[in-house]
Formats: structure tokens, C-alpha cells, sequence
């Protein structure tokens, strides 16, 4: 395997931490150490944080087709190392293969759809707003916010991180990234890839660490203008507060507890297909998880068994092994996170139907077996709380209205999946989802010309299209008299 960098990437070199101190990085299926990567602190965030600045002064003012140039080459330059790129991804986080190659392409899409955009933004400069009055004109202006700081997760590696660097560098901002601790390679990778294209020095600096040690000065650098943060709420109402005393901008892509509702005329195979995806993709750690199951009472038995059945065949173990279906979860902390929930939710006394552990034959790594309960509680802390691992709970329901309730009722708004044969109900269902992305009959495809994000404390603001670059954008008119 190719070699993937180390060090921090400041003012377009790669550097040493002002300490000296280093991480270390665990393959989470062998538990085994990968890679040791520099670990940032103040000093460094404050270094990037500057060459950002400096390189924000040109940068801004480089045209929409110039911005598309690096981005269309950022793409390519991900092309060219897909397979290692995705061997690189489950190393490190865990995941199969398959899914490895799903998100580079996701990575690749990311940056071209922003080409895209960028290249348009030159021709709506300037454009003009018709107004109620001939002794003015005015026109409109779309302006980059600044130095922007973003703070990526774990669970999807270069994926957050195309979703926000490349429309913050199409809208003409310069970035501070922060990959997770937890999976920094990916990105280091990524960011190498990014340096081969030429972008000029500053305009993309990458500092690795813990969240207190580069994340909490990243956000409270008194030169960034906005931050774009996914995570958890318990870090993003932090983020939140930081960023408040200084007035800097904030985007967050938090939580989500979200729903799969499966009418009794939908297809079985269709909602066992949906559901299993919706659930034990990535082991269960997306924030879109759609980890509560509400299936109709006429069908609730035989859709139950057929799940059993499915969970108990599905294959777990090494991402790399032929047929693997399900890998590891990404760390020691996140797989006894998910076996605790697992256990209150036996006291709560939700029925379990199978799993509730270790993964059958994975003597290490940090694999739970898919897990089901059944009838939980609606007071349950699994059934109201994000667990983040592969662990479905399910309820039944008499009527579409009390589906809908029960969907609904849940302080997270992220996205729902709605299974059924009518497409009135459908339409209805979804139009009356809390939810700021909603399928029908559909697995959770996501296009980059489509928004990212939800309602409730899922989210504020939103991801991907035209909507993730205005994220990045000031709004400017410029009112002319008229002579």
C-alpha cells in the first residue's frame, strides 16, 4: 500500500506538531496499531488557522472557473487511487470493502458536481434585482464567508469531508480541516492528493488531534469567519457556544433516531431489503440510521421472522474477506457504547430477538452481531437515544396516523424511509414526516444535487447542492441611483 502522510499540512508543506507529540491509529478489525499521525494543539491550529488568512486575501478573488479547474483535478486525482483509497477506508474505519468503494465514488461526485457549480458562479455576478423604482438599480452579489474551520467524523472518512471542502472552496473560502482522530488517514491521503493538484499554499490546511486539543482552539480562532461541524449534539451544542462569543458562523450535521414505516401492502422483500440497509450499512453508524422499524400489525410477525432470519445469515467479519457484509465497529469506545445500550435495553424490557453481543467467530476487533428488539418501550433510552451500532428496534402500529405519531415523536429529524405500494399514502406520509430527507421504497441514495441535513437538533443548515455552497456564501446587493 501506498504511503499516506503523517504530518500536519500547513501553508502547503507537511509539518511536525510545535510538540512533537504524536497518535496513534487502530485497525478496528485486528485492534492492531496502523499508523501513528501528529497530534496538533494551539500552536499548530493558530499556524493553519494564518496560512489560511493569508491565502484567503488571493483566493477569494480567483473567478469560479479557476476554483473549477482544482476541483475537477481534486476528482481525478481521486479516481486515479480509488482501490487504494478504499482499502485505505476500511483500514481504517472498518467498513467493508463494497462500502469502501461506494464512498470514494461519493468523494468523486462531490468534487465535480461543485466544478459545476463553481463554474457558475461567474455568470451570476453581479446579476441584477429587479426592484419598484426607476432611480435605482441594484444587482446581487454572492461572496466567500472567509477562513472557515471544518470538523469531520469518524464514520465516514473523505466523504464529510467532501460534502463541506469542496463547496467552501468553490465558494471561494480557504479551510482549516480536522479530521477525526479516530480515522485520520483517509483524509491525510486526501489532503496529499489535493496538494498534487497545485492549489496554492493556505488554502486547504489540515491539523490532526483530539477534538480539545485542536478542535476546541479551531473554533474559537478569533480569525475564522464560520464553522462547519458533524458530530454529536453533546459536541455540537459546544461548538454551538464557543462559536457564539465571537459571532462566527455554525453549521452542524448532528443526531438522528429515525423511522422505516412499513404499510401492510408493501412488499416483504422490498422492506426487508430497505430495512436491513437502513440498519447494518457501516454497522450501524450513520447518523441517518433508520434504526427504528414501525411496521403494520397484519404484517409485523412475518416481517419479524424474515429479519431474524436475515440478521443471523448476514456475514460479519473482515472487511477485506470475499462475501463480508458487515464489519467492525471503528473503536473500543464505540463498541462498548452500543453493548450497553444493548443491556439497557434488556432491563427496559424490550424483547430481544437475536444478537445482543459479540459477533459469532470474531475472537477480536470490535464487532457486535446485528441485533434486534421488539417491542421496546417508548420510554426506552434505546428507542429515544442514538446508539450509533447495529441495533434495530422495532414497534407495530394500527393506522397510518399512529404512525406517523409515533415516527414523529422523537427530538431528531434527520430522515425517514416510508414503504408502501400506495403512492397517495406515500405522498401524504411523507409530506407529513418531520423529516428533512424522506425515500419511499427506495434505499438511502444520496446525489450531491440534493440537500443533506434535517430539522429539530438533527441539524442547522444544510449539506450538498446548491445549499451547501450558499452555506459558504455572503449575500452582497449593491444599490446604484440612476443619473
Amino acid at each position: 500500500m501506498k504511503t499516506v502522510p503523517s504530518q500536519l499540512y500547513i501553508d502547503g508543506s507537511w509539518q511536525d506538531a510545535a510538540s512533537g507529540q504524536t497518535l496513534p491509529v487502530i485497525n478496528p478489525c485486528t485492534e492492531e496499531q496502523l499508523a501513528q499521525v501528529t497530534a496538533a494543539g494551539a500552536v499548530d491550529v493558530d499556524l493553519a488557522v494564518c496560512a489560511a488568512a493569508r491565502a484567503f486575501k488571493t483566493w477569494r478573488h480567483t473567478s469560479g472557473s479557476q476554483r473549477a479547474v482544482y476541483l475537477r483535478a481534486i476528482a481525478h486525482g481521486v479516481e486515479q487511487q480509488k482501490d487504494f483509497l478504499a482499502r485505505l477506508q476500511s483500514q481504517n474505519n472498518g467498513k467493508p470493502l463494497t462500502e469502501s468503494h461506494i464512498d470514494v465514488g461519493d468523494v468523486v461526485a462531490t468534487f465535480a458536481y461543485y466544478a459545476q457549480l463553481a463554474e457558475q458562479l461567474d455568470a451570476q455576478q453581479n446579476a441584477p434585482v429587479a426592484i419598484p423604482s426607476d432611480d435605482f438599480s441594484a444587482s446581487l452579489r454572492r461572496e466567500p464567508c472567509g477562513v472557515v474551520g471544518l470538523i469531520v467524523p469518524w464514520n465516514f472518512p473523505m466523504v464529510t469531508t467532501a460534502w463541506k471542502l469542496a463547496p467552501a472552496l468553490a465558494a471561494g473560502c480557504t479551510v482549516v480541516l480536522k479530521p477525526s482522530e479516530v480515522t485520520p488517514l483517509p483524509e491525510l491521503a486526501l489532503a496529499a492528493i489535493i496538494a498534487a493538484t497545485g492549489l496554492p499554499a493556505g488554502v486547504l490546511d489540515v491539523v490532526t488531534g483530539t477534538g480539545q486539543a485542536v478542535g476546541a482552539p479551531l473554533v474559537a480562532h478569533p480569525l475564522l469567519s464560520k464553522i462547519s461541524f458533524t458530530g454529536s449534539n453533546a459536541v455540537g451544542s459546544m461548538v454551538m457556544k464557543m462559536a457564539a462569543a465571537d459571532i462566527k458562523g455554525v453549521s452542524l450535521e448532528l443526531g438522528g433516531k429515525s423511522a422505516i414505516l412499513v404499510f401492510d401492502d408493501a412488499d416483504v422483500e422490498l422492506a426487508l431489503s430497505l430495512v436491513m440497509g437502513g440498519i447494518f450499512f457501516n454497522a450501524g453508524q450513520m447518523c441517518s440510521a433508520t434504526s427504528r422499524l414501525l411496521v403494520a400489525e397484519s404484517m409485523a410477525n412475518a416481517l419479524l421472522a424474515r429479519l431474524k432470519q436475515a440478521c443471523e445469515e448476514l456475514v460479519v467479519g473482515d472487511p477485506f474477506a470475499a462475501g463480508t457484509q458487515m464489519g467492525p465497529l471503528v473503536n473500543r469506545a464505540q463498541y462498548e457504547r452500543v453493548l450497553s445500550y444493548i443491556e439497557r435495553g434488556i432491563a427496559d424490557g424490550a424483547q430481544l430477538v437475536t444478537g445482543g453481543g459479540r459477533a459469532e467467530g470474531c475472537q477480536r476487533g470490535f464487532f457486535v452481531a446485528p441485533t434486534i428488539f421488539n417491542q421496546v418501550p417508548l420510554d426506552s433510552a434505546i428507542w429515544r437515544e442514538e446508539i450509533f451500532g447495529p441495533v434495530l428496534c422495532v414497534r407495530s402500529f394500527a393506522s397510518e396516523q399512529e404512525a406517523v405519531a409515533l415516527a414523529n415523536d422523537s427530538e431528531f429529524g434527520l430522515v425517514a424511509t416510508v414503504v408502501t405500494a400506495n403512492a397517495e399514502r406515500a405522498a401524504r406520509v411523507s409530506a407529513a414526516l418531520e423529516a428533512g430527507v424522506v425515500w419511499v421504497n427506495a434505499p438511502q441514495v444520496i446525489f450531491p444535487q440534493t440537500s443533506w441535513g434535517g430539522m429539530k437538533k438533527s441539524s442547522i443548515g444544510r449539506e450538498l447542492g446548491p445549499w451547501g455552497m450558499a452555506t459558504f456564501q455572503e449575500i452582497k446587493h449593491v444599490v446604484n441611483a440612476l443619473v
